[in-house]
């Protein structure tokens, strides 16, 4: 990895989200010596979709980037996010299928995200699946616990379960 690049990228990553500009200039510098660079491509997708909402130029970039390096170990959370937030779920679901099979991903932010494409689809009781088998990637406390917030709060927006009233003669 070109040093210079490596410079230009973290000087971009230090600056993100807190100084755009800054952030946008050193990015632009990191490019300019790798255009294939996968790092700096997600990073500029994170900004179109974070900061700047405009997706389908954020899908461009984390395509560019998965392409450049589709083992890259950043990218798929950031662009299931992305996804996600577009409602582009089929995507999203094939991504994170794909992205589980990549040796080293952090699994606990994949598996996180399949629950709540399930929990966006209404499918609340998968949602609760996909927790479950999350909680077995967690490897802190705030991870835990924000797996079983999550789970408080989907279990809040299921339809609750009316007793029947026996009637009678």
């Amino acid at each position: 990895m070109n040093l210079t690049k490596n410079k230009y990228y973290f000087e971009a990553l230090d600056n993100y989200p807190y100084s755009l500009p800054d952030c946008l200039e050193a990015l632009n510098y990191a490019l300019s010596y790798d255009p294939e660079d996968a790092d700096s491509l997600c990073l500029m997708g994170r900004i179109y979709s974070e900061m700047l909402l405009d997706y389908e130029k954020a899908k461009l970039y984390f395509e560019e980037a998965m392409q450049c390096d589709v083992t890259n170990l950043n990218t798929p959370k950031y662009y299931i996010k992305c996804l996600l937030d577009n409602e582009d779920f089929q995507e999203a679901e094939k991504l994170i299928n794909y992205s589980l099979k990549i040796k080293g991903i952090d699994k606990y932010s994949i598996l996180y995200y399949r629950a709540l494409l399930s929990e966006m689809r209404g499918s609340f009781t998968n949602a609760l699946h996909f927790l479950k088998e999350t909680e077995k990637y967690c490897f802190n406390s705030q991870s835990l616990e924000s797996v079983k917030e999550r789970k408080k709060f989907i279990k809040s927006k299921m339809p609750k379960k009316s007793k029947k009233v026996k009637e009678t003669k």
